[in-house]
Formats: structure tokens, sequence, C-alpha cells
């Protein structure tokens, strides 16, 4: 399981399409995602002070993208996925 981070307002605005990313993915071409023990990190260091965000929980044998492991904030590997996300492959969706 990996997990990815957004806004209601985002999730919201893309519900009714097949597939899901983030503003930053025509920028980056790739969603920033992470595992559980990154979770806490994540909200504090990209997070801090915001409302209204969604986890939103996904099996990566089930996304269409492929996802690639790779270093970021001290060379931690965090997962990333170079594609859109199939909303097939979402597992659950928390508010955090």
């Amino acid at each position: 399981m990996i997990y990815h981070i957004t806004t209601t307002s985002r999730w919201t605005e893309l519900t009714p399409h097949p597939d899901f990313a983030p503003e930053a993915y025509a920028i980056e071409k790739f969603i920033h995602c992470c595992e559980d023990h990154q979770i806490q990190g994540v909200l504090e260091r990209y997070f801090k002070g915001a409302s209204s965000l969604l986890l939103i929980c996904l099996d990566e044998t089930k996304l269409k993208a492929p996802v690639r492991y790779e270093p970021a904030t001290n060379q931690e590997l965090f997962p990333h996925i170079y594609g859109m996300i199939n909303k097939d492959a979402i597992v659950d969706i928390r508010p955090v």
C-alpha cells in the first residue's frame, strides 16, 4: 500500500474523471506518494497548516502507471507514480 495526499477540492474537481492527478503532475510528470511510516513527515514538511486534506490509499499492484522508488528528502526513498492514478487502484480515501 502506498499513499498520496491531496486537497478535498482537487479530489472533488476530478471526481467525474476515471483517473486522478494533482495539479503538479502537469509540470513534474509524476505523482508524489509515500509509505505508511512517511505520512506524518510528509504532512509536517509539505502540508503544515493546510486543511481539508485527504489521504488516498493505493494498491500499487493495481496501478496502471509504473511506480519507482526514488531518493527525496534526506535521501529517503519515496514512491513516485509515473502516470495518472487509475481510480480502481484506490482502496480507501480518508480525511487527514
